[in-house]
């Protein structure tokens, strides 16, 4: 029984020692290299005493910033990655949230470090991945490990900006490993492109199936997602058959028509999630590749990355919206109305709840806030059992089969009627000439206000949605965006949108 997930390094490294694990084409390491290195900067971590505590990796994105993440755990720590992409003033708030005793940089890192952290525990990657192993005091550390310790923190943004440290345990993280390796269908001969940020927990999809299977990442420069063309050329080149990215990415790449130039000659398996993909462009991707696996996930990082399922089986219109289907083993949903009964008939609008060993330990130095959204379950009464509040609106549709509404946030009254903001994208984004949408709220002013990318001028636009749309749903104001601003995890970035309208 696998109780931490360095286990899985260790029993891969075992059978794979010379495989490549990691590249991100300037660099790359083998399982062997990857579980040396791990265990060496663990060593020196351990022997400056540092011991369930959280240690900041600021590091560029590469094999060996991964390297780092697995030897604070192997140390008995838990790992927060950050990354210069990240803003300044975000970074700041997280290092004064976390106040970390120890960070593990780079040359290229250390003056910025410096600035944000007081810590005289600063250590550079390349001199504390020459200290020495010391498997007594790695044993001590293994030995000590239950699966309810924590393996990381990740900080979100929510709906406010101010950035929100959930703690992942093994166990939550094992547990996915496990559902999404089997779904994903993962051994080793998988090659994965990852898209995901490493401070984000959508890179573990790539990452812990990777350490699981002895499967293959490549980490595709960020670069290359500015020009699709290329992108899909990264992938042949390496050949590529198994990508999880944000809706986004896939977005980007069917709408400006890129497979009219390349295809991806290797792809086998393509899933995706984060924000609802647009059916028009999930058929251009399925048109691309027929014989492809897609697979739309869903699940909040407080649930540990993704908590549902479901495997396209069967052709969408435009004017559909593409299920989320259901939970994975061992992974409860429930769907709660505001009297806190469990909704089981189909077209009932209720709150996604979740229920499983999936849920992470809360929210970091915050116990008012995790008490809030992780509660009783309401059909329990005898015992604590716990169910995490998403905030997301969802119902089942007549085949049994989950579908995600909209955030409860995107639920608003305007003139007199209660309206999700998310169907006014979607009406947008039938239309072929549409890349991305944003539908947002003025409160002060009682408008909406909607932002677009795509070939449409914004009388075009308004011309369109009032062909679609009652009157009442109508956007008061349009904006064509030359680049949709986007979260580092490839959400569109709905705070700075909103912070247009100041």
């Amino acid at each position: 029984m696998i109780i931490n997930i360095t286990e899985y390094l260790d029993l891969t490294a075992e059978k794979y020692p010379d495989k490549l694990a990691f590249s991100d084409v300037k660099t790359s390491l083998t399982f062997a290299q990857l579980r040396d290195a791990s265990r060496r900067i663990a060593c020196g971590l351990i022997e400056d005493g540092l011991h369930k505590e959280p240690i900041v990796i600021f590091m560029e994105k590469s094999p060996a910033t991964i390297a780092a993440n697995l030897a604070v755990v192997y140390s008995g720590n838990y790992y927060v990655t950050l990354d210069r992409e990240m803003p300044k003033h975000r970074i700041e708030m997280i290092f004064e949230g976390l106040n970390p005793r120890a960070v593990i940089c780079e040359e290229s890192t250390y003056n910025l470090v410096e600035q944000f952290c007081k810590t005289n525990k600063i250590y550079i990657y390349d001199e504390i991945v020459k200290s020495d192993i010391d498997e007594a005091s790695l044993t001590r550390v293994s030995v000590s490990a239950i699966d309810l310790d924590p393996v990381y923190i990740v900080f979100t943004s929510g709906s406010t900006g101010v950035p929100k440290g959930i703690t992942a345990s093994h166990r939550a993280v094992i547990d996915y490993t496990e559902n999404l390796s089997e779904l994903l269908k993962a051994n080793d001969t998988t090659v994965f492109g990852n898209q995901a940020p490493l401070y984000v927990d959508a890179c573990l999809k790539e990452l812990m199936n990777t350490i699981k299977n002895g499967a293959t990442t490549y980490l595709i420069p960020r670069e290359a997602f500015m020009f699709p063309v290329k992108l899909i050329e990264f992938l042949n080149t390496h050949k590529i058959n198994t990508i999880c990215w944000v809706s986004s990415a896939l977005s980007m790449v069917a709408g400006l028509k890129t497979f009219e130039s390349v295809i991806p000659e290797h792809l086998k398996t393509i899933s995706f999630g984060s924000e609802m993909f647009p059916v028009k462009n999930l058929n251009i991707w399925r048109a691309a590749l027929p014989r492809a696996r897609f697979i739309n996930l869903y699940g909040p990082t407080e649930a540990t990355g993704m908590s549902c399922y479901y495997e396209i089986d069967r052709e969408f219109s435009d004017e559909e919206k593409i299920p989320i289907g259901k939970p994975f083993r061992n992974t409860e949903i429930m769907l709660i109305d505001d009297n806190d009964g469990i909704i089981t008939k189909s077209d009932i609008k209720g709150e996604i709840c979740i229920r499983g060993s999936c849920l992470s330990l809360g929210y970091y130095n915050d116990i008012k806030k995790t008490s809030e959204s992780f509660t009783q379950t309401p059909a329990t009464k005898n015992y604590t059992d716990l169910i995490y509040h998403t905030g997301d609106l969802g119902c089942y549709n007549d085949r049994g089969e989950l579908v995600f509404i909209s955030r409860k946030d995107y639920q608003i009254k305007h003139m007199g009627y209660r309206i999700e903001l998310p169907e006014i994208e979607t009406v947008l984004l039938r239309n072929e000439e549409i890349s991305l949408a944003c539908c947002i709220h003025d409160k002060e002013k009682g408008k909406l206000i909607l932002y677009y990318t795509g070939k449409l001028t914004v009388s075009e636009v308004m011309i369109y949605l009032k062909e679609f749309l009652p009157r009442y749903m109508v956007p008061n104001r349009v904006f064509a965006l030359d680049e949709m601003p986007l979260t580092p995890g490839g959400k569109i970035d709905r705070v700075e949108l909103y912070s247009r309208l100041i």
